[in-house]
């Protein structure tokens, strides 16, 4: 079981791996494969050695299908990127994977049912 300390460590690293690699991915990648993407979510396994990124594409499947191939062919650039701009002297490994159009639609509902109470 995790400490408070060791738990709240982790989701700061998990946040800033999230935000440093929403910053590439949004401006940084000259790949035109890679086309409109959103970071959803960045789980990361217990060692902190691997960091799985879920990402949502805009467009057709075929726009998908190319986006995935230009980050798979990416990600040695995404990782020295992020021990650069991190101060890490070993980047985690990336695997980057769609998310369900299903999840993300189950999360908007959530956000807004929990609007409606507060209001």
């Amino acid at each position: 079981m995790e400490s408070r300390g060791q738990k709240h460590h982790k989701e700061r690293r998990i946040e800033a791996f999230k935000e440093e690699l929403i910053t590439i991915l949004g401006g940084e990648l000259g790949d035109p494969r890679i086309g409109l993407l959103t970071v959803n979510e960045v789980v990361m396994n217990e060692g902190g050695k691997a960091l799985r990124v879920y990402v949502s594409v805009a467009g057709s499947e075929e726009e998908v299908r190319q986006t995935m191939q230009g980050l798979l062919s990416a990600t040695s650039f995404i990782r020295h990127e992020l021990a650069e701009n991190l101060s890490l002297r070993q980047p985690p490994e990336l695997s980057f994977h769609i998310s369900s159009q299903k999840y993300a639609s189950r999360i908007e509902e959530l956000l807004t049912r929990i609007e409606k109470k507060k209001r």
